[in-house]
């Protein structure tokens, strides 16, 4: 699964894919109604795969955290209502997801972000278990 051109640019509530890149920015799509819009260099923006969870041993990347969602919900939509759930429903479904999420660093707030990030994703067909070839991995098999 590859979310290096899935971006969040800061201010604005949907999840992006890169489009294409311009002399002052980039060109991005939104993943939940699929208008484009530009975004600018002096925009924050980040890309899924910079993103990690923090946890009592180590941080975790999202993309693993999204794949742990896949395989719980067995590739489909999170079916409840996560914009209405309350803190302590979303700490306990997280919970079964990442049991060592640190939860003075994990905010109710962060955990709805990654349930609604990962119902966009799979609604759109971006979220697989495969595992992204590293540079290393390619080098071994040559």
């Amino acid at each position: 699964m590859d979310l290096s051109k899935i971006l969040v640019v800061a201010g604005k509530p949907d999840i992006y894919e890169l489009v294409s890149q311009t002399k002052n920015g980039a060109i991005v799509e939104s993943l939940a109604d699929k208008k484009r819009c530009p975004v600018f260099k002096s925009d924050r923006i980040s890309s899924l795969n910079e993103i990690s969870i923090f946890t009592t041993e180590e941080e975790k990347p999202l993309g693993e955290v999204l794949q742990d969602i896949f395989r719980k919900e067995e590739g489909k939509p999170i079916t409840f209502e996560i914009k209405k759930a309350a803190g302590t429903d979303l700490f306990a479904y997280f919970k079964e997801v990442l049991p060592n999420y640190d939860t003075e660093h994990v905010h109710a707030s962060d955990v709805k972000k990654v349930l609604l990030w990962y119902n966009l994703l799979v609604n759109a067909g971006k979220i697989d278990l495969e595992e992204p070839e590293t540079e290393q991995k390619e080098e071994e098999k040559a």
